[in-house]
């Protein structure tokens, strides 16, 4: 009699326990499903790239789709995480806090500025507003960063990359109350360019300045490319180059600009801009010279990395070292600049 007394009340509990359990695990699965995504979810052991797009939803702004160049998918990442990722990829981890803040100031103004322009110009793909390549601004992925660093940094450089960001949060560059277009380069030659010696526009914050700090910090302020004399004709699209500068197929500078780079040249008997011979022949720099190693090449030896345009990543970081902070910075390559607030441009969604 006493085991029929207990047994209807044992099965009746265990059912009970039954459905605990298996509201409990709708309940936890639930959340998974409300990630917004255009990208298809990641395969097992994949879950790390998408850490700052899952986990960074509440106050961390508007969602960014990016396309990721590697994986061939838009994901929508906050605008604080992408902030993160882009101050990693673009500058070294090594460089001085307030030169990160810096970076971080210029690559969030730049992609609000995208933002509110709807620019999805260089894009291959439709429903992305920017690719993780320096096409736009590179762009780091978590796993990229843990392959990068390697375990034993990781922890130590992702605390000071998001106190960096943290520390400028909702901060962007104004001029007359309008986001900039807040270019950045590696290394300037001592100088930065004025833009319409470099693009077409005038822009009345992009002035060249003085920045002595890139000669004696960054690796590459001066270097040298060797080019073979028919690939230089092939790519100048010159028959001929002659040794000399008196000759009308000589090399001679015509023009130089503020930010003390060329501004013209003739070679072969045609003019180029700086610019122009920089992206013909694939130079680090538009302020050159040049010698004839053999009877067959020429070398270039070449001051700065980049366009020279807006802030020098590496006068940047030795303003830094000077005790500058962010601010002085951002202020000091971007001429007559206001600090303002993402916030009042864009807002999550």
């Amino acid at each position: 009699m006493r085991k029929k007394k207990w047994a209807r009340p044992a099965r009746v509990l265990l059912w009970l326990a039954v459905c605990l359990a298996s509201m409990l695990t709708v309940t936890l699965g639930v959340p998974a499903l409300l990630v917004k995504r255009d990208a298809p979810a990641p395969a097992a052991g994949d879950a790390s790239r998408l850490g700052a797009a899952v986990l960074s939803q509440s106050g961390q702004g508007p969602l960014v789709p990016v396309f990721l160049s590697k994986l061939q998918t838009t994901e929508q990442i906050p605008l604080e995480a992408y902030v993160e990722g882009v101050v990693a990829a673009e500058m070294p981890i090594e460089f001085e806090p307030e030169a990160l803040k810096a970076q971080a100031l210029a690559s969030r103004t730049y992609i609000v500025r995208r933002i509110l322009e709807g620019d999805a110009s260089n894009v291959p793909v439709n429903g992305a507003l920017v690719t993780d390549t320096v096409a736009h601004q590179a762009f780091a992925t978590d796993a990229d960063l843990r392959e990068r660093w390697g375990a034993a940094a990781y922890t130590v450089n992702m605390a000071k990359l998001r106190k960096a960001v943290a520390e400028t949060k909702d901060q962007i560059l104004l001029y007359d109350g309008k986001p900039i277009n807040a270019t950045f380069f590696s290394t300037s030659n001592g100088y930065t360019e004025n833009s319409e010696d470099y693009w077409p526009d005038q822009i009345p914050y992009l002035r060249s300045v003085p920045s002595p700090w890139d000669a004696k910090l960054s690796p590459r302020f001066k270097e040298t490319t060797t080019i073979g004399y028919k690939t230089a004709l092939q790519k100048l699209g010159v028959s001929a180059i002659a040794p000399s500068a008196a000759k009308a197929t000589g090399i001679k500078v015509l023009e130089w600009s503020a930010g003390h780079r060329i501004k013209s040249i003739r070679i072969g008997g045609k003019t180029f801009t700086g610019r122009d011979v920089r992206e013909k022949l694939g130079l680090p720099s538009s302020q050159f010279t040049w010698a004839w190693k053999s009877a067959t090449e020429l070398e270039f030896t070449t001051y700065g990395y980049g366009h020279g345009v807006g802030l020098s990543q590496w006068g940047a970081n030795g303003m830094a070292k000077e005790g500058r902070k962010a601010e002085d910075i951002v202020k000091y390559y971007y001429t007559g600049i206001q600090i303002g607030k993402a916030a009042d441009f864009v807002s999550p969604k």
